[in-house]
């Protein structure tokens, strides 16, 4: 059986909390070697750290305060992030509970710039303390470019690398984002949608070494299971269709993207 790496999944979610156990071995089943879980508040980084403890060696947690949970108390909030961090470092998980990365961090400016200021600042802090620890972003952006790129060029030489999370952008957009070594680009369930354009995209644009692949689960399921509860034995449907996209088989899809996530979040 081929295997390959979920790299974000929201597992600790009240979504999973009625089958986690059954959702992990349906994953197993369909391939999937490791998962990444990404926390978004004060909350969820405990939530993460206590399913990881769950699943140590196959559940791998990401710490950080998502753009959409940035507030007035934003602060406060990474402050008490912050304590769950290690001393700087880098590399492995220590008893299956220690960060791989610093996130789900970013911007994100489609629903509303109400918190705009807070956001940029939080960002920003989160950004240095991936510098300080040499732990990867993961990084969600949405309709914020321009600012989050603009945040990262100023410490460019010094980023650890990370991955910008479900890319669904064009090709300009693309390599703007490959221009800052060591990371990648997410893709999810939306490069299986009838009008996405990341089949043509990526290949024209994207080395398939600069690709992890993710679920988001339980957002974003990929077609077939479109309207449905996402869940990580899913990516194997991102897996074929980048493998379609490519021109290359399943195979090699999944030993580059899995190859590529290892680099990315534990060398």
């Amino acid at each position: 059986m081929i295997q390959y790496i979920d790299t974000h999944c929201h597992l600790d979610g009240e979504e999973f909390a009625e089958d986690r156990e059954q959702v992990v071995a349906r994953a197993k089943e369909a391939g999937v070697s490791a998962i990444f879980l990404p926390a978004i508040d004060v909350k969820s980084c405990q939530t993460v750290l206590d399913t990881c403890a769950q699943y140590p060696g196959y559940c791998y947690p990401m710490l950080g305060l998502h753009p959409e949970e940035v507030r007035a108390d934003w602060q406060q909030q990474l402050t008490e992030i912050r304590k769950a961090l290690p001393a700087p470092l880098r590399g492995g998980v220590r008893g299956g509970v220690s960060p791989i990365a610093i996130g789900e961090v970013g911007l994100d400016f489609y629903w509303s710039r109400e918190f705009e200021q807070e956001q940029l600042l939080a960002f920003e802090e989160q950004v240095r303390w991936s510098v300080e620890s040499r732990l990867p972003l993961m990084i969600h952006c949405r309709k914020a470019q321009n600012e989050m790129v603009g945040i990262l060029k100023r410490c460019a030489q010094d980023l650890p690398g990370g991955v910008f999370h479900c890319f669904t952008g064009n090709e300009q957009e693309a390599r703007e984002l490959l221009q800052f070594e060591g990371f990648v680009l997410g893709i999810g369930g939306v490069s299986t949608f009838k009008k996405s354009h990341l089949p043509e995209v990526l290949p024209a644009t994207v080395p398939l070494e600069r690709i992890v692949m993710e679920t988001d689960a339980p957002y974003m399921a990929p077609v077939p299971h479109r309207g449905q509860r996402n869940e990580p034995a899913f990516v194997l449907e991102v897996l074929r269709k980048l493998a379609e996209a490519y021109g290359v088989s399943e195979e090699e899809v999944a030993r580059i993207t899995t190859d590529t996530a290892k680099r990315v979040f534990f060398c």
